[in-house]
């Protein structure tokens, strides 16, 4: 039996949403990826968005996996999506150590560390965004949506 789990919603206003529960390990994000691809079959979504919705789920993703649980991933990492009449949201939750968004990647030497940008990169492809986190208190929340 998987560890993941999925729930599907309909609202009143139209909007669509699925919630996914996945283990904080890397081989769950695959399944991130798929539950986001089922939307286009429910609205088209052009092929360049699709992609940029992929990299930045991904990035959201794979933050909570490396960073949340450290080295143990002895977790999970709540994913949910919202399909608006103009939109598609997604907010990805994790109850793992909580961080300060607002310090900059850090520099090995003249380089970025590996992981360095994931933040920034979803801040450039999102239309909206809003990241909650703190140092020392846990859980994390990261939400974005992207104009369809």
């Amino acid at each position: 039996m998987s560890d993941a789990a999925a729930l599907v919603a309909d609202q009143a206003d139209g909007t669509r949403s699925i919630h996914l529960r996945i283990p904080a390990k890397a081989e769950y994000i695959t399944l991130c990826r798929l539950a986001l691809s089922g939307f286009a079959q429910l609205r088209e979504i052009g092929e360049d968005t699709m992609a940029d919705l992929k990299l930045a789920l991904t990035e959201a993703v794979s933050n909570s996996v490396r960073h949340a649980y450290g080295d143990e991933g002895d977790g999970h990492v709540d994913i949910t999506y919202e399909l608006w009449p103009d939109r598609l949201g997604i907010e990805v939750v994790d109850d793992g150590e909580g961080f300060d968004p607002d310090e900059p990647p850090v520099l090995e030497g003249e380089e970025l560390s590996e992981g360095g940008l994931g933040i920034s990169i979803i801040r450039s492809i999102a239309d909206e965004f809003e990241i909650r986190s703190s140092p020392g208190v846990r859980g994390s929340r990261l939400r974005f949506s992207k104009h369809l």
